[in-house]
């Protein structure tokens, strides 16, 4: 017997169910993966992804997960995942890190089940304003309420999410339609392309960048990659100017051969520093910078205000070609100033997020993707790697704890040959632990290197900024993780990831070095001591 796909195939006017339409719609709109945790009101698509092998299901432990690890595929793609997520709660659980590929841009498409059209009126138990949450983290929302336009729904939901500059788009799909025949596939939709920069704008950047006086270019989006940051590089050589990027740019490539580009510092103090003496500013898909948070003494504001703020290109517009025309502009024509090849030599000794750093920066392997959620155990290693082999770096765009481990699926999956480093904090990867399961059921070539200091040291950090006692008990009570501790390799090892600890500086070198040896993924908890107490 033919199943529901075949009879599309073969006779493209026959009907199928909201359900079937939607998955076929996914894959021809080149929606490959769904990252899932569904529900009963979901079980009609669930059923139709057997229908459609083509469209990977990759089953999640928790929403969070399921969104994170789309993120990740979508910043290493530029295309979007699929998440299918249940109800209004299940669609709570994965906010955090739809979020964080809100700040990011990346395209992802949700498919949020909601409770039948003629069952919502009973306020049944899971009932709750779904529509209002997706709207919090999504740049495009839609109610599909009859299978008819299921298909079309979900073809512009995609096109919404590739479109420049990418966003998280969300689709309700109601259990009825889901359920109820009368639909068909619709064709892929074209993406809104990036707009172009208007030639008056790339002219008033390059009379600002031949002043002579001391500029900045801050590069965000699609800035932050090849070929766009080699063009920024000339440029850069060409007037002087100094290469910036944003704090937690969504994809960095960097390493030996690349322009070196030096990231804004996450706290104030450090980011005026930099910033200091800057007259020209130029933001291309980057944001004019502000503090995380209010300070009662610095400004929220960071650039100073002798500056003046030039925009070339925001992360809506065709940054590349910007670029392009601003180094034409210049006449810039001498190559970048590119990082040479350098690497720490293996440390020996105590463990501390100095030696790790060193670790790391030795053994990085070529063409590896490093997602960063260290914390303030990372200070040390934008400095360590620069040197290293070519890589991409993927940040914590949003600021949402938790992203790290499903941000590492998601990039896994996208680039199956490349390996993958995550570096995470303790207490931020207990948020999504159970990603660890996803990485083992997958086989995915994760290492991860869980940097366990034994509490939310940067809370620490932030409460000596502002001045708060840290000798109370409600701050040890809260901030730390010592009581009990956490025991990362038997909760890896319980979840089917291979895993060990590091106390010295040569364990951890010995065990991330075998780790990258073995295709597959492993765990590391790396023992380092607080740098806030």
């Amino acid at each position: 017997m033919s199943s529901s796909t075949d009879r599309i195939h073969m006779k493209g006017g026959i009907t199928v169910n909201g359900a079937h339409a939607v998955a076929r719609t996914l894959l021809d709109s080149g929606v490959e993966v769904c990252f899932a945790n569904p529900g009963t009101s979901e079980l009609h698509f669930v059923a139709a992804l057997d229908d459609e092998p083509a469209l990977r299901a990759v089953p999640c432990l928790f929403e969070g997960v399921a969104t994170g690890a789309a993120d990740g595929y979508g910043r290493m793609t530029g295309r979007p995942a699929a998440t299918l997520l249940h109800l209004g709660p299940g669609l709570s659980n994965g906010l955090a890190n739809l979020h964080n590929a809100r700040r990011a841009g990346t395209p992802v498409v949700n498919l949020v089940g909601d409770h039948a059209t003629f069952h919502k009126k009973y306020d049944a138990p899971l009932e709750s304003d779904v529509d209002a949450l997706a709207r919090t983290v999504s740049g495009w929302v839609r109610r599909c309420d009859d299978p008819a336009t299921a298909g079309g729904d979900v073809a512009e939901a995609v096109a919404a999410a590739t479109g420049a500059p990418g966003q998280v788009t969300t689709v309700l799909l109601p259990a009825d339609v889901s359920w109820s025949d009368g639909a068909r596939p619709a064709p892929p939709i074209a993406a809104r392309p990036p707009t172009a920069v208007p030639a008056r704008t790339v002219a008033t950047v390059a009379a600002a960048l031949r002043t002579g006086e001391p500029t900045a270019l801050l590069l965000g989006g699609a800035a932050t990659r090849e070929p766009a940051l080699s063009t920024a590089g000339r440029i850069a050589a060409a007037t002087g100017a100094r290469l910036l990027c944003e704090t937690f740019p969504a994809r960095l490539e960097r390493g030996a051969g690349l322009p070196s580009v030096e990231r804004l510092g996450y706290l104030a103090e450090g980011a005026m520093a930099q910033l200091d003496g800057v007259r020209h500013l130029v933001l291309v898909g980057a944001r004019a910078p502000v503090s995380f948070f209010a300070h009662p003494t610095l400004p929220s504001e960071l650039t100073p205000d002798s500056s003046r703020i030039h925009t070339l290109a925001t992360t809506a517009d065709d940054i590349p070609a910007a670029l392009d025309d601003l180094a034409d502009t210049l006449a810039a024509v001498a190559p970048a100033v590119l990082q040479a090849a350098i690497r720490p030599t293996l440390p020996t000794g105590e463990l501390t997020a100095e030696t790790a750093a060193a670790v790391v920066g030795a053994l990085l392997p070529e063409g590896a993707i490093v997602v960063d959620e260290a914390n303030t155990s990372g200070l040390w290693l934008p400095g360590a790697t620069a040197g290293a082999p070519r890589h991409d770096w993927l940040t914590l765009t949003g600021g949402a704890i938790g992203q790290g481990l499903p941000l590492a699926a998601g990039a896994a999956l996208a680039c199956p040959d490349r390996p993958v480093l995550c570096l995470e904090a303790d207490g931020s990867a207990m948020y999504t632990i159970s990603a660890l399961w996803t990485h083992a059921r997958e086989e995915l070539d994760i290492t991860t290197v869980i940097l366990a200091n034994g509490s939310y040291a940067i809370l620490t950090m932030e409460s000596q900024r502002l001045g708060t006692s840290t000798d109370g008990p409600a701050h040890h009570d809260l901030l730390g993780l010592t009581r009990p501790g956490l025991d990362f390799v038997a909760l890896a090892k319980g979840m089917g990831v291979p895993a060990s600890r590091a106390d010295t500086a040569e364990d951890f070198a010995a065990r991330l070095h075998e780790a990258f040896a073995r295709p597959g993924p492993h765990l590391i908890e790396a023992a380092v001591p607080s740098l806030f107490r």
